[in-house]
């Protein structure tokens, strides 16, 4: 794994700041991780492979914890939310980034597909959410990784959509149920950043990430893909103080891939 660029770093924008990211051994978990740490954070990451794990913490640095966990497993979650409140009491950025997805056309999904995503990426953002609200208080907040994909048909990849626009509707839920305990909730929906996973979970082979890269280049406004330390700055605003009026919120950072 390559160390993320940063950019415009403020390095008190989050000081004294406790933080806890999904699914942080990589990609864009590893970029928003690298950041808040950068940004003055103390910074806890998941994660399901150890090694991919310890290699993360090296190059984070500033202290950051690694803990090996499922997010669709009850009792790695109580493990997880254990280990943060037995170090400092208290949760104050939350961003649940953990999922995944592969394709498969309608007609071809089986049972356990549907399953295991919808546990992972539903299941497992909901009850991350639910256990770490009694660590969380007032100004804290929590930033879920959406996807442009939740609005567009992207062929073979309806399950994978339909769990993401599942969490879209939570955080409006959510931003509703949590009225008066001044916990914000909101939505980071990243447009095509290519990470470790497009290998890793969509069996994507090197030319296929480079024809898609260049196809997307071809047809996004801004004639590129993104890099995954651009949804990390959004992820960091979202959760900072800078958005201290900000809820609900659906944000996509596609480069305008499905704005115009």
């Amino acid at each position: 794994m390559s160390q993320p660029t940063l950019e415009n770093v403020n390095a008190n924008k989050h000081a004294g700041k406790i933080v806890l990211i999904t699914g942080g051994s990589s990609g864009i978990g590893l970029a928003a991780a690298t950041r808040f740490a950068q940004e003055g954070a103390t910074v806890f990451i998941t994660g399901r492979r150890q090694a991919e794990l310890d290699e993360a913490v090296k190059q984070i640095g500033h202290g950051a914890t690694a803990i090996r966990a499922d997010i669709s497993s009850a009792a790695d979650l109580e493990r997880m939310f254990s280990t943060v409140r037995d170090a400092h009491q208290r949760l104050d950025i939350l961003f649940a980034n953990a999922g995944g997805g592969e394709f498969s056309p309608l007609g071809e999904i089986t049972e356990a597909q549907f399953d295991k995503y919808f546990g992972i990426n539903v299941k497992g953002t909901l009850f991350t959410v639910q256990n770490a609200l009694p660590l969380m208080k007032p100004g804290s907040a929590i930033v879920i990784t959406g996807s442009i994909t939740s609005i567009q048909g992207v062929p073979a990849f309806g399950v994978y959509a339909a769990t993401k626009a599942a969490l879209r509707s939570f955080a409006r839920t959510w931003a509703s149920d949590l009225k008066g305990r001044d916990i914000r909730v909101n939505v980071v929906a990243p447009g095509v950043v290519v990470t470790p996973a497009y290998k890793s979970e969509l069996k994507m082979s090197d030319e296929q990430i480079d024809a898609y890269r260049r196809h997307v280049s071809e047809t996004t406004p801004l004639g590129r893909v993104g890099e995954p330390d651009e949804i990390a700055k959004a992820v960091s605003f979202l959760a900072s103080d800078d958005a201290s009026y900000i809820t609900g919120i659906e944000l996509f950072v596609d480069g305008g891939m499905v704005q115009v």
